[in-house]
């Protein structure tokens, strides 16, 4: 008899369910997830995605194994769903992007391609630059501010978002001063640019108004 009492919850006899709380780990799955959904504009956003789907994953994996004491298994499902899906979906949509985003007849450099020879720091322009001098390139960078905000024609590439905004006066041989052809023009925001054209590489520096001058040059004739 003292056992079959024991067994018994006061608060089902009650008529109330034992509270159980929701899973921190699949809410956070789910939060992770949709936050994610940028990075299929944004390539590195798709951390938050493998984060969410693993978090989803551990999240459902404690509400079984504590029915008692968690809830949250839809969440936990929904959010590691989100996570893969956007994880898988960004990786595709990005593979693709590279693989065909340089026009036909033009080389992809990089401004990693451009930085001085650390064997020779002393020559500010390496000969793997200087290789460019001419050729037909593909290089990605974002504006460097100078004042200009619609219907720009000439501005500074710069590679990133740091040296864009917030690293103040950018390195010589981060910068590459773009010339549009008639009838591209730009305006100024935060967006990455995918410009291809003619290179110009000098060993002597250019000046430009706003910055210490540059060593490269780039006629663009596509924009995107």
């Amino acid at each position: 008899m003292s056992s079959e009492y024991a067994t018994i919850d006061p608060e089902r006899e009650a008529g109330f369910e034992p509270y159980r709380a929701i899973s921190k780990t699949a809410v956070l799955s789910l939060v992770l997830g949709l936050v994610a959904i940028f990075g299929i504009y944004s390539a590195p956003l798709l951390i938050l995605a493998l984060v969410s789907t693993v978090f989803g994953i551990n999240g459902y994996r404690n509400v079984v194994r504590y029915p008692n004491e968690l809830t949250g298994k839809r969440l936990a499902i929904i959010g590691t769903l989100v996570g893969a899906t956007v994880f898988i979906g960004g990786i595709a949509r990005h593979s693709y992007v590279y693989a065909t985003e340089v026009p036909d007849g033009y080389v992809r450099i990089s401004f990693a391609d451009l930085q001085p020879d650390k064997n020779k720091p002393w020559i500010p322009v390496p000969e793997t630059a200087l290789a460019f001098d001419g050729e037909k390139i593909f290089v990605k960078g974002y504006l460097y501010p100078d004042g200009q905000q619609y219907n720009i024609k000439r501005f500074v590439l710069v590679p990133d978002l740091g040296t864009c905004c917030f690293g103040g006066q950018p390195k010589l041989t981060d910068m590459i001063e773009v010339t549009l052809e008639e009838p591209l023009q730009t305006v100024y925001n935060m967006k990455k640019r995918r410009l291809a054209g003619v290179m110009k590489v000098d060993t002597t520096l250019k000046p430009v108004s706003g910055v210490n001058g540059v060593y490269y040059q780039l006629k663009a004739n596509h924009l995107r």
